[in-house]
């Protein structure tokens, strides 16, 4: 159960049978607190992982989107945020009420959710707002104006994240006050397979459509400038990913040792089908590969976790490896510039591994469990999840769609193309990832206010930029 326990406040529990009112499991909440720190932890991980993923004049800019994700969304998600997904639901699951724990009233140190202090239960489901939003940015790097990235941040977590959660999260034992898809459909997303990866990677694809190409696209080679910060961005989110998905059994229990168990092996699962995948279409097996096989199968086995044996583990982590390398290369087919891949990793990671719980659901592991085609399920359990996958991706898409042609057409959302150029780490925050001299950066540029900025020398093919 995901949502707020009722509370009993401590003067009153003697006056109730001490048997029927909810304590605090110590065990249980200090493992979710370490979750929390490991979720947390992810988002400096991301930054990493994006920021050694882009030219080295945009670095500094990829990683401060990640880092503004952080300082906003938390607040945001303490005033209103917690209370719009796990308040008690205002019609047909859509959304939770926005007053009803308004700046966390009405919670004390002594509320309870489950068998955890509800404080943790809210600080939990706090590091997961901020690394959907932050996720996003890697779709729109090299080209992207900060305060616009913060503006839409906001407004992308307010009318975008926070009902889905509720959507996926808010789960009341009544079946009636909860999300529509935890409650009414019934799909299985143990640790957000659709409220994180497919929210943001159909709000990346948007984005990057409302955006446009980076100049040069296509015909630039826009390579990584810092391959080691990649891997160690990747080596940082998969230890993170424990607390994301064995955090999310809210105990310290076998559903955690399940769903940590699965995260390990479909993520080596996935590692390897990536590299084998590059070993046979382009003849070597790379860095990036293995970095992004990681991440892929991360993406695949969040919905999955806790639903499937080993064996499912490992196909969904194989898939997920095969069929996101292979999506990866979809944006210069179709024409879109989704920078970081963004749509390739956690979009489609996202609906393969919420698909194919459809296929591989079972009670192996956790007595009662619903069960997927390949253990007698039949294909309900697959129309399900397809429901739920389609309807995040829909309602993602189309209003941050809405969202970015709003902020295009007021403020401006992209930079113009002499700061792409120049560097947006330049001239948007002033700062520059790494100090050479003016001969090796081209250009010259004096610190502090009034910043006088001359970077001029045009990108050389294959040089860092």
């Amino acid at each position: 159960q995901r949502n707020v326990a009722p509370v009993i406040p401590e003067g009153e529990r003697k006056e109730h049978n001490m048997a029927d009112v909810p304590q605090i499991d110590s065990g249980a909440t200090a493992w979710v607190l370490v979750a929390t720190a490991l979720v947390l932890l992810m988002t400096p991980g991301l930054a990493f992982f994006y920021g050694g993923m882009v030219r080295m004049k945009s670095v500094l800019n990829m990683m401060m989107m990640s880092f503004g994700a952080m300082g906003l969304v938390a607040i945001l998600w303490v005033l209103y945020g917690y209370s719009m997904a796990f308040g008690n639901d205002v019609g047909y699951g859509l959304l939770g009420s926005p007053t009803e724990f308004f700046g966390l009233a009405g919670i004390t140190a002594d509320s309870i959710s489950g068998a955890i202090p509800t404080f943790v239960f809210v600080m939990f489901q706090a590091m997961f707002a901020i690394i959907t939003v932050a996720l996003i940015s890697g779709a729109i790097a090299d080209r992207t104006k900060f305060g616009a990235w913060m503006v839409f941040a906001g407004i992308w977590a307010t009318v975008v994240y926070f009902p889905v959660a509720h959507w996926v999260f808010a789960f009341d034992s009544d079946g009636v006050t909860g999300g529509w898809i935890a409650n009414n459909l019934g799909a299985i997303d143990f640790a957000g397979g659709t409220a994180v990866h497919i929210n943001a990677g159909a709000a990346g694809l948007a984005l990057a459509l409302v955006l446009g190409k980076r100049i040069g696209f296509g015909k630039t080679p826009f390579r990584p400038h810092n391959l080691p910060f990649v891997m160690l961005g990747a080596g940082l989110l998969w230890f993170g990913w424990f607390g994301f998905n064995a955090g999310s059994a809210l105990a310290a229990n076998g559903t955690a040792a399940v769903a940590f168990l699965n995260t390990v092996v479909a993520t080596a699962a996935s590692m390897l089908a990536w590299l084998l995948v590059e070993k046979i279409r382009d003849g070597h097996a790379t860095s990036l590969g293995a970095a992004s096989g990681v991440v892929a199968g991360l993406v695949a086995i969040t919905p999955a976790c806790a639903a499937v044996n080993i064996v499912g583990a490992i196909a969904i982590g194989v898939a997920a490896g095969v069929l996101c390398a292979m999506a990866v290369g979809l944006k210069y087919k179709l024409g879109y510039d989704d920078s970081l891949d963004v749509v390739g990793v956690h979009l489609v990671g996202g609906i393969v591994g919420t698909l194919l719980i459809g296929f591989f659901a079972t009670d192996a592991y956790i007595a009662d469990s619903k069960l997927g085609l390949f253990y007698g399920g039949g294909a309900e359990l697959l129309g399900k999840q397809a429901i739920a996958a389609g309807s995040v991706l829909a309602f993602s898409f189309v209003v941050t769609a809405i969202i970015a042609f709003g902020i295009e057409k007021t403020m401006g959302f992209r930079i113009s193309s002499e700061d792409e150029q120049a560097g947006v780490d330049v001239r948007t925050h002033a700062e520059t990832a790494y100090e050479f001299n003016d001969a090796a950066y081209g250009g010259s540029f004096t610190k502090g206010s009034g910043s006088s900025v001359n970077v001029t020398a045009p990108e050389k093919e294959g040089a860092p930029a």
